[in-house]
């Protein structure tokens, strides 16, 4: 073992003079045993306590060195491994090479009514970039305002606002205030998530460094304003200013830019299409931070919170949505693969839509009227066959499934318009007499709706009173096939089978398909196919799609039409669709009720507009006694009572009806040629 008492006492170690008050001897050593033997200084003993004075100093001195040490040992492994950590985040932010700084994006789309009134927005709106100086001054200052005060003083951080944030949140207990920076809310919006982590919070700020020395401060407040969310599906200034207020963000007042920078602190709260109240409440606390700030004047303020500010309204109702959601996937195929925003003109009357809706809910509501029917559907369609109205149900919001699209039903006596048609293209007259007598083939036994039985009757009568043994027999008669064959030329698309029944409707159709076929009856016999997109282009004026479709074929031949116009008007004046008349309106058409009224239509048209109901049902169950003459015709009734006229269409081939019924053309060797006669100024 090393000896080390005689060792030399280190510089660091080595005692400092002890200070003494004159006249009084040394302060004891506590803890310690008086030494054994005295001394004058010089010896021993006194070494002793010098040297028990010194170790003692030395070990106190030592004691925090002993101390200071490890503390810094410790922040400097603290600080090494901060750094490591700030390293390790670094690396994996993303490199703002890769910033485009104009992406394209999946743009939004507004769908406009065939008046180019708006009808809905859908997806995500992005409009066109703006720099700071194609927006107005007081813009930016209301921005700022409420989000940046300091923006152009700071290094992307402010260390001052984020202080500030810090210690209000602290004495409130919970978050307060935000102290990110616009330029900190760009680097968020561009390159990370929403997550409150100490992560993401580091790499929001490295990023916001990174920008700073990248882009100017106009740049980087250009690239906020241009992507910063502003509800109802806006995404940058210019789309919000659109969407809100029908104008560019280049335009608008000062009132509306405090909405707009009033936005940004919780886009649907104070969005003003849901609350134009708050969104007003909110725009004056901007306009006092403005003022407060020296970015506008006391009259300027007054004049700005005074002022009435004017919100761009959509035109249509919730239940636009079925048909905005049957035509979205065309749209997207029709525009190819532009990705920016687009505008889509539809065939769509807003008007009518609302007028469908309501006729809809007003009798559907009423048990005395809905007999039991809990479900809809409708179509209305202008004579070339343009859809101005859908409804797809009782309720979009409780069920978006498009009963008037999708749903296949049996159109029961409704199909008998077809039987009768073709019948008159085979040489038959509503003069013809038939038996309303019961039928039966084989093990089939059809009955009359009402159980009853007139005896021979005419064709007129027959199809007015809606027989179903007069039906049969002239579709035994004309031929299904010529039948079926007539239904496809007019536009019935689906599986139409050629047996007996089919003359009563035994299959399946649905509500679009039926109004477009019997659309030939209200245009002058022309083929109309149902459609809803007028055109399509990019918001900045692109044309992508134009309607260009020629008018239909002639489908129905004149003498065919005329008498089919008769007997469907006298469907609503006399027969089973009374109550959808309406008077000093030409209206005309079909009802139709399937087995245990588990399925009633009504198909017509009134002036121009042809239009086909279904009620019943989802699950196939019986209604209570819901006929096509009941609920049907009441909504087809009320729909048109309050939608817009459609005119009829001046086309080759179209003779006007009347309101009397069509003289009864006599028997004559020639009657086509006689017919011909009439229309060019006969009987």
């Amino acid at each position: 073992m090393v000896d080390r008492r005689n060792a030399p006492t280190p510089p660091w170690r080595r005692d400092v003079p002890e200070r003494r008050v004159p006249g009084h001897p040394p302060a004891p050593v506590h803890g310690r045993s008086a030494p054994r033997s005295g001394g004058d200084g010089n010896g021993r003993g006194d070494g002793g306590r010098s040297g028990g004075s010194g170790s003692g100093g030395g070990r106190k001195g030592g004691g925090w060195t002993l101390l200071i040490r490890p503390v810094l040992s410790i922040a400097i492994l603290g600080i090494l491994a901060m750094a490591a950590w700030l390293v390790a985040i670094a690396r994996e932010l993303p490199d703002l090479d890769t910033l485009d700084t104009d992406p394209v994006r999946m743009g939004g789309i507004v769908f406009l009514d065939h008046e180019d009134r708006v009808i809905a927005r859908r997806g995500a709106s992005h409009g066109r970039a703006l720099t700071v100086d194609e927006l107005p001054p007081y813009l930016i200052d209301a921005v700022l305002a409420v989000e940046d005060r300091r923006f152009y003083d700071h290094f992307g951080v402010d260390v001052r606002g984020t202080a500030r944030a810090l210690i209000a949140n602290l004495q409130a207990g919970h978050v307060v205030q935000g102290g990110s920076t616009i330029t900190q809310q760009l680097a968020k919006n561009l390159f990370l998530t929403s997550d409150r982590t100490l992560v993401r919070k580091v790499q929001e700020m490295i990023l916001a460094f990174q920008l700073e020395h990248r882009f100017t401060k106009d740049e980087i407040l250009a690239l906020y304003l241009d992507r910063v969310y502003f509800g109802a599906g806006t995404y940058g200034v210019e789309a919000a200013a659109q969407r809100y207020f029908g104008r560019s963000a280049t335009e608008v007042s000062l009132g509306e830019a405090a909405i707009l920078a009033g936005l940004l602190k919780a886009p649907s709260r104070y969005s003003p299409v849901n609350d134009l109240g708050r969104a007003a409440a909110r725009a004056t606390v901007v306009l006092d931070l403005m003022y407060q700030t020296g970015r506008i004047t006391e009259a300027e303020r007054l004049a700005a919170a005074e002022t009435p500010v004017r919100v761009a309204r959509e035109a249509s109702s919730p239940g636009a949505g079925y048909f905005l959601d049957w035509i979205a996937g065309e749209v997207r195929e029709l525009a190819g693969e532009a990705r920016a925003d687009l505008i889509v003109r539809t065939t769509l009357d807003v008007d009518a839509q609302r007028a469908a809706e309501q006729a809809m809910t007003r009798v559907l509501d009423n048990p005395d009227m809905a007999r039991g029917a809990t479900q809809g559907a409708m179509v209305a369609l202008a004579p070339d066959g343009a859809v101005r109205a859908m409804v797809g149900g009782r309720d979009y919001a409780a069920s978006q499934y498009n009963r008037a699209v999708l749903a296949r039903r049996q159109p029961g006596s409704s199909f008998k318009a077809f039987v009768y048609a073709a019948a008159f293209e085979g040489g038959l007259t509503p003069s013809d007499v038939r038996d309303d007598l019961p039928i039966s083939y084989g093990n089939w036994s059809p009955e009359n709706y009402s159980g009853r039985y007139a005896g021979p009757m005419t064709l007129r009568d027959a199809f007015i009173e809606s027989s179903n043994m007069v039906a049969v027999r002239v579709a035994e008669e004309t031929g299904r096939g010529h039948i079926a064959a007539l239904a496809r030329r007019l536009g019935i698309e689906s599986e139409i089978r050629l047996d007996r029944s089919m003359a009563l409707g035994a299959f399946e159709v649905t509500p679009v398909e039926l109004a477009g076929a019997y659309t030939a009856f209200a245009n002058g016999g022309f083929r109309a196919e149902p459609y809803a997109i007028r055109g399509i282009e990019t918001a900045d004026g692109a044309v992508l799609y134009v309607d260009d479709e020629a008018p239909g074929e002639v489908v129905l031949d004149a003498r065919t039409l005329v008498w089919m116009r008769e007997l469907m008007q006298g469907v609503v004046t006399s027969g089973t669709g009374r109550a959808a008349g309406i008077p000093g309106r030409i209206a005309g058409g079909k009802t139709g009720t399937t087995n245990d009224n588990r399925d009633a239509w009504f198909a017509g048209y009134v002036d121009g507009m042809t239009t086909a109901i279904w009620v019943g049902n989802d699950d196939f169950s019986p209604t209570e006694r819901a006929g096509g003459g009941g609920p049907p015709a009441l909504i087809f009734r009320a729909f048109a009572e309050a939608a817009p006229v459609e005119p009829l269409p001046a086309q080759p081939g179209w003779r006007a009806p009347r309101n009397e019924p069509e003289p009864e053309p006599e028997e004559e060797d020639d009657p086509i040629s006689s017919f011909l006669g009439r229309l060019a100024g006969g009987n």
